[in-house]
């Protein structure tokens, strides 16, 4: 078997795969799938596995930002996994992403997520789920009741607006001290803000993403930074609720819309799950957020069965918001790449523990919990 850097003349072949794994994409869809992972390719970051000289299966990394308690920290995405079907149960798969999870390293992400088809495989490499993509279901006329308090000031976004975008974004995540979320690169939110059939509003502290989908309303997201921009954003949105019944959107556990409508019993909430993964743990440790006031230190065994790198006992110290972690003598509490993933994310030490996740010493285990503390969500898909 070959694992190697994908190029224009292996396209055809990874869109063969994908019709196999996934049914057939139409002429303009392929092409716009093209369009999208071209650059990819001289920036190495797309990778097929062939055997024989045949792409037995390929998958590509994102280069994404995302949000640790308000701190951002380049994320390695990773998407468009496939193996052809006559080589699944060989292997191909799994040494694919090993050699995928080492490219992410060497490209300087300390961490990895994605989205999974199957769990098992991406556990098997130190992947755990971490979080989830929220997505509700409302009356489109409960938003129309919310009234903006006073006069906001919204334009049509163009592609012109992505460093805006990101700018905004960096800005509203850091203030709510944010765990999970993601941003695209600027040649991406191009593409993004340049689609003809959504709709995008921006205000001086925050901006929105819509469309029309089977005569009900889509929302990507709505970002706002003060209650008067929320109630403006969710407001135009609802004004559509003469022709729409409901309103799907991506929101944080803990969105202003909840606060925002006047009725509020019953939700119909779906989770989409993400699974993430530590790739350098030092780096990982270093440049998430930690509360500002927090002074703390616990010690953890931790093994990595991908990346030697990650093994060993490590203190980690937290002070001034900020935290390292540095090679220790003794024994602390004994965990995997995933459940160390997992701890990072939020699941509380007792949650691991009955899982079987974590053993040894718990003496630190208040200590991760206040350091790690966190409610992580993504409001993207890919």
């Amino acid at each position: 078997m070959e694992i190697r850097d994908l190029t224009t003349d292996d396209l055809d072949q990874v869109l063969d795969a994908r019709r196999r794994s996934f049914g057939p994409l139409g002429a303009a869809d392929a092409e716009r799938w093209r369009t999208l992972v071209a650059p990819t390719l001289p920036e190495r970051r797309y990778l097929g596995a062939f055997v024989d000289g045949r792409l037995a299966a390929s998958a590509r990394l994102r280069r994404l930002t995302q949000w640790w308690h308000g701190r951002p920290q380049p994320l390695a995405g990773v998407a468009g996994v496939v193996v052809n079907p006559e080589f699944r149960g060989r292997g191909v798969g799994t040494a694919l992403m090993g050699a995928l999870l080492q490219r992410a390293a060497e490209q300087g992400s300390a961490m990895s997520m994605l989205y999974p088809a199957t769990t098992p495989i991406y556990r098997s490499l130190g992947y755990e789920h971490t979080g989830t993509l929220d997505r509700v279901t409302l009356p489109a006329e409960t938003l129309r009741a919310i009234r903006p308090s006073t006069e906001v000031k919204l334009r049509r976004m163009t592609p012109d607006d992505a460093p805006e975008v990101i700018e905004v974004l960096g800005r509203l995540h850091a203030a709510a001290r944010a765990s999970g979320p993601t941003s695209w690169e600027e040649r991406t939110w191009r593409r993004w803000l340049g689609e003809e059939d959504d709709f995008l509003y921006m205000a001086d502290d925050g901006f929105a993403v819509y469309r029309w989908d089977k005569g009900d309303i889509e929302v990507d997201g709505v970002h706002a930074g003060s209650a008067e921009t929320a109630r403006a954003l969710w407001s135009l949105i609802g004004s559509g609720s003469s022709v729409a019944k409901n309103v799907t959107a991506n929101v944080a556990p803990d969105d202003p819309v909840f606060w925002l409508t006047r009725e509020r019993t019953k939700e119909q909430i779906t989770a989409i799950r993400w699974m993430g993964r530590i790739v350098d743990l030092q780096g990982a440790i270093e440049r998430r957020g930690y509360p500002s006031g927090l002074s703390s230190s616990a010690v953890v065994e931790v093994h990595d069965p991908l990346e030697a790198g990650n093994c060993g006992t490590w203190r980690l110290e937290v002070s001034g918001g900020s935290g390292t972690a540095t090679a220790a003598a003794g024994s602390g509490a004994r965990l995997g790449i995933g459940a160390m993933t997992a701890l990072y994310s939020g699941v509380p030490t007792a949650t691991l523990r009955r899982s079987g996740l974590l053993t040894g010493d718990d003496g630190h285990d208040e200590a991760l919990d206040t350091i790690f503390a966190a409610r992580p969500y993504s409001l993207d898909y890919f």
